[in-house]
């Protein structure tokens, strides 16, 4: 499962899906999919907001790429929120012997 954070919305994750499918993506080229249903604008700044937080990478002239990070985040690995992978230990924050990871740190 996907892990948001605050500071995104639901287009977002259309978004990183689109590009990741296409390989690369504009704000032009986002509009015209009709997968999109927001203004061009309003894909553009998205779009610097996802690559401020490292889930794109851009390439000049408006056109972005995944990052490595935006492929772990729709891939349900990168937790948005706390810029961190997700923890896959056990239930309630176990790293699978029994402690929590601050705990096998010490």
């Amino acid at each position: 499962m996907r892990q948001s954070a605050t500071w995104m919305t639901l287009w977002d994750d259309r978004i990183l899906e689109y590009i990741r499918a296409e390989g690369s993506g504009s704000p032009k080229q986002l509009k015209d999919s009709g997968y999109i249903h927001i203004s061009k604008a309003q894909i553009s700044r998205r779009l610097r907001k996802l690559a401020e937080h490292d889930m794109l990478t851009g390439l000049g002239n408006g056109v972005y790429v995944i990052s490595s990070k935006g492929e772990e985040y729709l891939d349900g690995e990168w937790d948005a929120e706390a810029d961190r992978p997700v923890a896959t230990g056990g239930e309630n924050g176990e790293n699978g012997n029994g402690e929590t990871p601050a705990e096998s740190e010490s």
